[in-house]
């Protein structure tokens, strides 16, 4: 006698089981699409997945002229606060950067002066026109002072021309190493005296207290700037006067909106001419130390973002795409990407190697963004498809 088991038969081997939630409800179970049978597989579209192709032209439902409606500010003096201190991101757990690297990227932001450009502010504002008032009349005050770099472009675009705290910039002067307290008491009685010049002469000090101020970077000579100005160009930079054909935005009435004595500022970060010597009869502008750095920062920057959008076929692209880019391409921190690098998938970007934190030192896209709309350099729009979308309106 033989016995004989096929797969066949001992499959037909059952355990009764419990009625599904289908079957309770007298439901048919649909089984004919493996997606409804495991919905989890789904994909949902999220910020960095958005499908987006460059030759495609974004529907234009509404252009956004300002980033003001979530900001509620009493004065420029907040705007300034807010703008200076989401300038830089924190800096990432796992950088991809040495210690020398990261101590270079913190000081470098740390000796930044207390300046904002007024284009910025304007981006945040609802009105230029009442920026430009109270700007007169703090500065009048002795509460901020105005700062003028020429050839960094002209009306809106001007990345020379803005404000800082004088309480900031004579703060800087007090603990300034490299001076005497006789110099530093001297120089911000000066700033008082002259609250709305941009200029002094130099008969105001004497010839040993002018050198000293210069090599720090607190005056400059004006011919120093004249014949240097371009020290600092980069490539698209000299675009930038062809922006806007606005004019002056100094307060009517003032020196400065007449052009002043040449409208010049510091633009060397407290460099004078090789072999010059300092003369008490020529005129000088009051000017903070890594002015040249910080307006060298700016500029580039700008340049960047403008050169991803004009990449593109019309010159636009939305706006977590172009965020995506400028951060370049960096994988989140989250408990997914973690799961990842322990399975050896992780195929992210770390931070140190992104042109943000080679280059721009983890310059926020936000910041930039503003800095950019208020420039003039880009417009904000509505698609009513991806979000909002970005255009370079050069």
């Amino acid at each position: 006698m033989s016995f004989q088991t096929t797969p066949a038969r001992s499959s037909r081997i059952t355990k009764p089981r419990r009625p599904s939630a289908h079957a309770a409800l007298g439901l048919k179970k649909n089984t004919s699409s493996p997606s409804t049978v495991s919905p989890r597989k789904k994909s949902l579209p999220s910020e960095t997945s958005i499908s987006y192709d460059d030759e495609e032209q974004l529907d234009d439902t509404g252009v956004i002229a300002s980033l003001a409606e979530d900001l509620n500010f009493r004065d420029v003096p907040q705007y300034m606060e807010y703008i200076r201190n989401r300038m830089f991101s924190n800096m990432p757990e796992k950088a991809g950067m040495n210690s020398t690297r990261i101590a270079e990227v913190l000081n470098y932001q740390r000796n930044l002066p207390p300046f904002v450009t007024i284009a910025h502010v304007d981006a945040l504002s609802t009105s230029s026109t009442r920026i430009e008032r109270e700007i007169a009349e703090l500065a009048q005050a002795g509460i901020l002072r105005r700062v003028t770099i020429p050839h960094r472009g002209v009306g809106a675009a001007a990345v020379g021309d803005g404000v800082a705290s004088v309480r900031e910039w004579q703060a800087l002067v007090q603990s300034h190493d490299g001076l005497p307290e006789s110099i530093k008491l001297k120089y911000n009685a000066a700033m008082n005296a002259h609250s709305t010049s941009t200029t002094i002469s130099g008969i105001a000090f004497s010839s040993a207290e002018i050198s000293a101020l210069v090599t720090v970077g607190f005056l400059t000579s004006m011919s120093a700037i004249n014949s240097g100005s371009s020290f600092f160009a980069s490539p698209g930079a000299s675009s930038l006067a062809a922006v806007s054909t606005s004019g002056s935005r100094h307060a009517a009435g003032s020196l400065e909106a007449v052009g002043g004595a040449y409208a010049a500022q510091h633009i060397h970060g407290g460099t004078s001419l090789s072999g010059s010597r300092p003369s008490v009869t020529a005129n000088y502008t009051f000017s903070l130390p890594n002015m040249g750095t910080h307006i060298k920062l700016i500029v580039e920057a700008r340049n960047h973002l403008l050169n991803m959008l004009k990449k593109t076929k019309y010159k636009e692209m939305p706006l977590d795409v172009l965020r995506e880019r400028w951060d370049g391409g960096v994988v989140a921190s989250t408990v997914q990407s973690e799961r990842k690098k322990l399975r050896g998938e992780f195929s992210g970007v770390l931070p140190g190697r992104t042109k943000k934190w080679k280059q721009f030192y983890g310059m926020r896209f936000e910041w930039i963004l503003e800095e950019c709309l208020g420039a003039g350099l880009v417009e904000l729009f509505e698609t009513g498809s991806v979000g909002r979308a970005v255009r370079a309106i050069l």
